[in-house]
């Protein structure tokens, strides 16, 4: 029981999130915004930090993930779910079809991480890795 309460203790001193929420928390009760704009305002502070994260990344790398695009575009998607299932009219067919291509999307995500071009896997002991297009590395594991 003592090793639970040590490990409750630790966590909330580490946890920086557990802080940061309670503080959004208190500042949506006090400041009485509705809780969906909240939701919808940082979702939108997200596809802001996605975007600025692939601009940042395409100067220094010179490349263009793929994983980032479509980051943004799941979050965006995400987003007008939750704008469209706050209203009072809620229109099921938008819903259903945002769903969908949100669905789609995460397919999407999944293929450009396993097929991703960095890392090739020849065989069961030999990847070859690649930092940049022009030399690539044989690890052998």
């Amino acid at each position: 029981m003592n090793e639970s309460i040590i490990k409750i203790k630790n966590y909330f001193k580490n946890s920086y999130e557990l802080l940061v929420a309670v503080i959004i928390f208190a500042f949506v009760v006090f400041s009485n915004i509705e809780f969906y704009k909240t939701i919808i305002l940082m979702l939108e502070f997200i596809v802001i930090l996605e975007v600025i994260k692939m601009i940042s990344d395409f100067i220094k790398n010179e490349k263009l993930r793929l994983r980032f695009v479509i980051d943004i575009f799941i979050i965006f998607l995400i987003r007008d779910v939750i704008i469209l299932t706050s209203h009072k009219t809620k229109d099921y067919f938008d819903i259903g079809f945002l769903l969908i291509v949100i669905f789609i999307f995460f397919i999407f995500r999944i293929l450009s991480i396993k097929f991703s071009p960095g890392v090739i896997k020849v065989s069961k002991d030999v990847v070859i890795e690649y930092e940049d297009e022009r030399k690539d590395e044989t690890l052998n594991k």
